[in-house]
């Protein structure tokens, strides 16, 4: 940075009159202030921070001035070797308005030499993070993860106490068996438990938590929370209630091992979005799907894939959120090694868990090549849906697909007379509840598929009420109109 550039940073910061992700303000006038936990946070995180000594923002960010230029930056450089790894601040001197400010530019530090943290308080309490405007301490997992990578730590081989090599399904360890022999011809002679230690479904006869993730007879029997809770909520934030006052439309805890799991999950999906018939000029007729299967399914698998399976995330599942005008799919454990949400989809990066993913593409043909993301990104661009949105969280990370919509009922004009449409009005060939209707069609919410579905018939006049006069009567029934 040059005095230029300082000045400028300077006029931004004040014109709007707060601290950014990567500005930090110190007033500086009357002398050096404790700079440890910003020089932590700063070199913890993509790209560093500037340090803007010189502006007090708490009388209104007035060009205050430092006490001594030459000294500030002898006491920082002090602080910043106090640091571990050592920190090497760069200083820019510039004259604002009569004052001198001074900038201390903090580079991001090494993965591999990640947290930095002051020495003197210990890597626990000396390890922070930016968080916004604020430097914030990094929890015991947020540590761990730098450890783990830079260790190359495998959880998902870690040995589950009592589950031996009975727990595990016979059937699904046979497919698996018979695979691997035809896919990979290093392995096709060994005997069946030298095939297991190696590819990580054993340590020692003893399953590991990804033999009992791939194969288990019932792997939320060790591990209950490693599963996936699903939900539907009737509105666009949660604690948004339906008519009938219910927080959801939908609701399941989905169980099993990692390939069940998936397949149960995107079928919750698909039967809690919206599938329309479009009806072209020509006649012809094409389905269109709320949101595209096929990117579902990648965020799904990845969820499972490469989540986080250490013990300071096993009780947190995966969760999946369907809002109105949105899907949230969220999985413990934050992006991994180098990557970073810039680079998603665009270089290669580090894989958490190589011993789930490999086994992963023997049993499902699943491709572990970081197609994943590129893929979801075309597929929503091929839907005309906006992009996906990636969050890396403190200790999750999130993807929200939008549906551009407010989710408004179907017209029934460009719906046609097709499924669902078609069967609610021929089921209501005699009159029918909404109780009936609901369990008819497989919604758990009567109150949801009433509005979603059947009003916009009586409004159409393709239906009627029984009982038109008393329309929320609990006895109300909805009859088709004669043709």
């Amino acid at each position: 940075m040059i005095a230029v550039e300082l000045i400028s940073l300077v006029q931004d910061v004040i014109s709007k009159h707060c601290e950014m992700q990567n500005v930090e303000l110190k007033a500086g006038e009357k002398g050096c202030p404790k700079l440890y936990d910003t020089i932590s946070a700063f070199a913890n995180q993509s790209n560093g921070g500037i340090i803007i000594l010189g502006v007090d923002q708490d009388d209104d960010y007035r060009i205050c001035g430092v006490y001594d230029p030459q000294d500030i930056q002898v006491k920082i450089t002090e602080q910043a070797n106090q640091m571990s790894p050592v920190v090497r601040p760069l200083f820019t001197v510039a004259e604002y308005d009569g004052k001198i400010v001074v900038a201390a530019e903090i580079a991001e530090c090494d993965l591999f030499s990640k947290p930095c943290f002051y020495k003197g308080a210990g890597i626990v309490r000396g390890s922070y993070i930016r968080v916004g405007d604020a430097d914030l301490h990094m929890t015991e997992y947020e540590i761990y993860s730098y450890e783990a990578f830079r260790k190359k730590q495998n959880d998902e081989l870690r040995s589950i106490e009592r589950a031996g090599i009975e727990t595990l399904d016979n059937a699904a360890i046979e497919v698996y068996k018979i695979n691997i022999r035809s896919q990979k011809q290093n392995l096709a002679g060994l005997p069946d438990n030298q095939i297991y230690e190696l590819q990580g479904v054993l340590n020692s006869g003893t399953a590991t938590l990804t033999g009992l993730l791939l194969f288990g007879i019932y792997p939320q029997a060790f591990l209950p929370q490693l599963c996936i809770t699903a939900v539907v909520i009737p509105g666009i934030k949660m604690g948004e209630t339906g008519t009938d006052g219910e927080r959801f439309i939908d609701n399941k805890k989905i169980e099993g091992r990692i390939p069940q799991m998936l397949d149960e999950a995107l079928a919750f999906v698909q039967r809690n979005i919206k599938n329309t018939t479009i009806i072209k000029d020509d006649g012809g007729r094409y389905d269109k799907v709320e949101y595209p299967l096929k990117a579902i399914r990648e965020l799904i698998l990845n969820a499972l894939v490469h989540r986080d399976y250490s013990i300071f995330t096993e009780t947190s599942p995966v969760r999946i959120m369907i809002f109105r005008d949105r899907i949230e799919i969220e999985s413990p454990g934050g992006l991994y090694g180098r990557l970073t949400i810039d680079s998603l989809g665009k270089v290669g990066g580090d894989t958490r868990n190589p011993y789930i993913a490999g086994a992963m593409e023997v049993l499902m043909k699943t491709e572990n090549r970081f197609s994943g993301i590129p893929t979801v990104r075309l597929e929503m661009q091929k839907h005309g849906l906006p992009a996906p949105k990636f969050e890396n969280l403190r200790g999750a990370f999130k993807v929200t697909l939008y549906n551009n919509t407010e989710n408004p009922a179907p017209d029934v004009a460009e719906v046609g007379w097709d499924d669902p449409t078609q069967r609610i009005v021929d089921f209501c060939a005699i009159a029918r509840t909404r109780k009936e209707l609901s369990a008819q069609f497989g919604f758990a919410s009567s109150s949801y598929f009433i509005k979603r579905y059947v009003t916009p018939l009586v409004d159409k006049n393709i239906l009627r009420l029984t009982n038109p006069e008393s329309p929320k009567s609990k006895n109300q029934k909805y009859v088709a109109e004669k043709k």
